[in-house]
C-alpha cells in the first residue's frame, strides 16, 4: 500500500510538471502570436522581400546598371559644377532620366 501511495505523489508531481510545461508553452506560444502580430501591422504595408537571382547574367545585368546609373550622376554633377543656371541643371537631369535607356543600349549592346 505504501508503494500505491508513492506511485500516486510520483504519477500526481509528474502531472502537475506536466501541466506546468504545458501552461508555459502555452504562454510562449501567445506571446509569439503578439509578437508576430505586432510585428505585422508594423511592416505589413512594406512589399515583402524578393530574392535576387544569382545568374552571372543577372549579376552583369546590375553591374552595367550601376556603372549607367554611376556615370549619369557624374555627368550630371559635372553639369552642376560648371553652370550656374538652374534651368540647365534641372533639364540635364531630366534629360539623363529620359536618356537612360538609349544610353544603356548603346553602351552595354549585346
Amino acid at each position: 500500500m505504501a508503494q500505491t501511495g508513492a506511485r500516486a505523489k510520483a504519477r500526481a508531481e509528474r502531472e502537475r510538471l506536466a501541466a506546468a510545461a504545458a501552461e508555459e508553452r502555452a504562454a510562449q506560444q501567445a506571446r509569439s502570436a503578439r509578437r508576430h502580430a505586432r510585428k505585422e501591422r508594423l511592416t505589413g504595408w512594406i512589399p515583402a522581400h524578393r530574392s535576387r537571382p544569382d545568374s552571372p547574367l543577372a549579376e552583369r545585368r546590375r553591374r552595367n546598371v550601376r556603372i549607367l546609373v554611376v556615370v549619369l550622376l557624374l555627368l550630371n554633377a559635372l553639369i552642376y559644377l560648371i553652370t550656374e543656371d538652374v534651368g540647365t541643371v534641372v533639364f540635364a537631369a531630366i534629360a539623363s532620366v529620359l536618356v537612360a535607356p538609349v544610353v544603356y543600349t548603346l553602351l552595354f549592346r549585346r
